[in-house]
């Protein structure tokens, strides 16, 4: 009698206030603005920007909104020179931020035999990176459409509430996962779609939607406060590469710049 191979699993990941601390968009706005990219005044709003995402995070309209600015405001931009400038400043911008608590999670799951997928709304420049460096085997991020090394303006997939959904389920289809074994983890009520495709999902620092649900679901909460640099954990850092999804999408300073722009627009 055959014995049948057991399925795989996977653990997915949301990344802003679920594995850093941060947005990642937000975070690398004083970098795009030494490259050029963004203006000083919008660095300067990214700050209240970035208080704001981490009092009350992102909405469904506040992302709906940005979706929208960001693809007009990044036609034009040379893709190399994002993928350049996030290379040089990743360490620095991301590293510090990073949460204990979700690199042992991350540690715990491949220990498992678990693949990690690091889903998330930012762009794949930013996001496949620093899947790399935590050693994540796969990224889903958002992807922008480019035309001769530039952005066109136009979004190819935007990784937000149903489409994370959809991409977990379809990553499920051709890598072999069992969804009813699989994990994922959020802070976002927008995350909820995804959470729901999974036997085991998991509230990370939830907003009060995500939390209202996790605790009528009677899904576990979980609290990270613990930002530690990479290099504390992993004196080397020498964190093996991993086969990430290759993907081209829009940079970080773009997302950053139309959050700051909708927020601007509201407060005034």
């Amino acid at each position: 009698m055959e014995t049948q191979a057991p399925k795989r699993t996977a653990a997915f990941f949301d990344l802003d206030k679920t594995i850093i601390a941060r947005s990642s968009a937000l975070a690398f706005s004083r970098s795009f603005y030494h490259g050029g990219l963004i203006n000083r005044r919008s660095v300067l709003k990214s700050a209240y920007a970035q208080f704001v995402f981490l009092v009350g995070g992102a909405d469904h309209d506040q992302m709906e909104r940005m979706r929208e600015y960001l693809s007009a405001l990044c036609r034009g931009w040379d893709v190399q020179q994002v993928r350049e400038i996030v290379a040089e400043t990743l360490h620095d911008m991301i590293d510090p931020i990073i949460y204990d608590e979700a690199a042992s999670l991350i540690e715990e799951h491949h220990a498992a035999g678990r693949d990690v997928v690091i889903v998330s709304s930012s762009g794949a420049e930013v996001v496949e990176p620093i899947g790399d460096m935590l050693g994540a085997d796969k990224v889903v991020a958002t992807r922008m459409v480019v035309e001769d090394g530039r952005y066109s303006g136009d979004i190819d997939f935007y990784a937000y509430g149903p489409n994370k959904a959809a991409a977990v389920k379809e990553l499920a289809r051709t890598e072999g996962y069992d969804l009813t074994a699989c994990y994922a983890y959020s802070d976002s009520i927008t995350d909820l779609p995804m959470l729901l495709e999974v036997g085991h999902p998991y509230a990370v620092n939830p907003d009060r939607g995500l939390r209202r649900e996790a605790t009528g679901r009677g899904w576990p909460v979980l609290v990270f406060s613990r930002p530690v640099a990479l290099r504390q954990r992993v004196p080397s850092l020498s964190v093996p590469s991993r086969p990430v999804l290759a993907a081209t999408a829009i940079g970080a300073g773009v997302t950053a710049a139309g959050f700051v722009w909708y927020l601007a627009r509201k407060h005034r």
